[in-house]
């Protein structure tokens, strides 16, 4: 399989952190304990779909990666995230970012990263991409719109991951698919986290400007 320059072998797109034998289930296991020990719980579950975009919000601290790592544990998921394509250059540790189930992206190519990330669904046969709308833990008055660029391009739906700190929950399942009216959608976009903050909520969550 070729990225954008890149040479991907099938295993290592397909072989990740979350399903690899042995390993996986006492991750999972531990995760899930974890969770439990801090109160944290999982409210739904993913779709039956082959390929789609699963966005969570609000992303307010460093401990989301954390919590992200668990609810995908939970679910059973094998998802992927998007890398800057220098760190699977590395002859170390490249692999251990595709393990984890990374896809390089180069912002150095004349495509851009919405372009490649068209191309790395195309050619999968399973593609769940996660992907914090935000871009950071920090304050933004909207998201970046990539999420949204690749779902439409692809023809691929969104999932909603939303991280409710005040409850300690974790709600996914919602599935929405895009229409004509980018307008409209993000407004119905919007309202599947309106009032949520997250971890961390002396950061106040702005959502997305219809």
């Amino acid at each position: 399989m070729r990225i954008q320059g890149y040479i991907v072998e099938d295993n290592n797109l397909k072989t990740t952190i979350f399903n690899t034998p042995l390993i996986s289930p006492l991750l999972r296991f531990l995760s899930n304990s974890i969770m439990r020990l801090f109160g944290w719980s999982v409210d739904g579950q993913l779709p039956d779909l082959p390929k789609f975009i699963l966005i969570g919000a609000p992303h307010t601290s460093n401990w989301d990666f954390v919590l992200f790592l668990g609810v995908v544990f939970h679910l059973r998921a094998n998802v992927k995230f998007m890398g800057k394509a220098e760190l699977f250059r590395n002859p170390l540790v490249g692999w251990f970012f595709y393990w984890c189930g990374g896809v390089p992206v180069d912002r150095k190519k004349s495509t851009g990263l919405v372009e490649q990330m068209v191309e790395a669904c195309e050619q999968s046969d399973r593609f769940i991409l996660t992907i914090a709308p935000e871009g950071t833990r920090h304050y933004v008055s909207e998201w970046k719109m990539g999420f949204y660029h690749i779902a439409k391009s692809t023809g691929i739906p969104l999932v909603m991951a939303v991280v409710d700190g005040k409850k300690k929950k974790v709600r996914v399942g919602q599935v929405f698919h895009l229409t004509e009216n980018m307008e409209d959608d993000i407004k119905v976009i919007k309202r599947f986290f309106e009032g949520i903050v997250g971890i961390n909520p002396r950061k106040k969550y702005i959502t997305l400007q219809g």
